[in-house]
């Protein structure tokens, strides 16, 4: 049987199945990006919820796996030589996941590294900047008097948008033909910048060509349907 002992994390939440990938996590738009793709990869997974609102994630148990304290975070018990992997960061875990099933990443480098600039670009720009206008649009930031830090906010959310509308054009996915990590790192986040954020007329979203439609499809998709409640909050 697997042995996991040797990480602090399952101590606080044990592994009922240590032989599958552990993930501890909440359906955030940062969480569901590897929620989403072990449901489209159909990978046995236990999945451990991390309750932010509790900041669980910087409990000692949490941030002796990721020491930046931020979901999402995994354990592979079989990774790299058979040797259970740990890791944090949710672009990582996709690019990881996605190598080492060859599944929704291009079997060619120069595939490879174009879907990973399009990982980038979303870790860089559309997860802060639209993580940005939903703490001024509609959290603690909406009773600031001064307004120019959401404007701010909500013109570079526009232009991501619209750098995102560009790539689509002619496209159903954002690599071509073939959905891959790139559109699931960015599905959870254009969703909730539309719907929990409330965000939805600021960022002229009805206004784009490509994108709603490029959401729709993601979003009928089962896997995604099924990623996103996954782990749900209590």
């Amino acid at each position: 049987m697997t042995d996991l002992s040797a990480f602090p994390i399952t101590r606080r939440w044990p592994a009922q199945h240590p032989e599958r990938l552990q993930l501890y996590s909440l359906n955030t738009p940062n969480g569901v990006k590897a929620s989403i793709l072990l449901e489209e990869l159909g990978i046995p997974y236990e999945a451990h919820l991390v309750d932010i609102g509790r900041d669980e994630s910087h409990l000692p148990e949490f941030l002796s796996l990721n020491p930046n304290g931020k979901i999402p975070a995994i354990i592979d018990p079989d990774g790299p030589g058979g040797k259970p992997l740990a890791l944090f960061e949710s672009g990582a875990i996709l690019f990881y996941l996605a190598e080492k099933t060859g599944r929704f990443i291009p079997a060619d480098a120069a595939g490879r590294y174009e879907t990973l600039q399009w990982v980038m670009f979303q870790m860089g720009g559309i997860g802060p900047m639209f993580g940005q206008v939903g703490f001024f649009n509609k959290f603690a930031g909406k009773a600031f008097e001064d307004k120019r830090p959401l404007q701010r906010y909500v013109a570079e959310s526009r232009r991501l948008l619209g750098v995102l509308d560009e790539r689509l054009e002619g496209r159903d996915w954002i690599m071509g033909d073939a959905y891959s990590i790139a559109d699931i790192s960015m599905l959870g986040w254009v969703r909730n910048l539309i719907g929990f954020y409330e965000a939805r007329d600021l960022v002229e979203f009805d206004s784009l060509k490509n994108v709603p439609a490029w959401l729709e499809r993601g979003l009928a998709r089962p896997a995604v349907q099924r990623g996103l409640e996954i782990p749900k909050r209590a």
